[in-house]
């Protein structure tokens, strides 16, 4: 799954926290692979952002919100 077609069909999703949340919820689902073709363009988009993104589709609700 590429990150852009995640975040055009959730035009609802409007914050970088929201959209860590819309990978976990993509990678529960069964999606396997995920391709960071764009950067989320959110105000709240951190440094290392592709790190974060990665472990939510990895680790999900394993990992530690902080």
């Amino acid at each position: 799954m590429n990150l852009s077609d995640l975040i055009i069909s959730h035009p609802e999703v409007k914050s970088f926290d929201e959209l860590v949340e819309l990978v976990k919820a993509a990678a529960a689902n069964g999606e396997r692979f995920l391709h960071f073709d764009v950067k989320p363009d959110y105000g709240d988009t951190p440094r290392g952002w592709e790190l974060k993104l990665e472990a939510a589709f990895y680790w999900g609700d394993q990992i530690k919100k902080k």
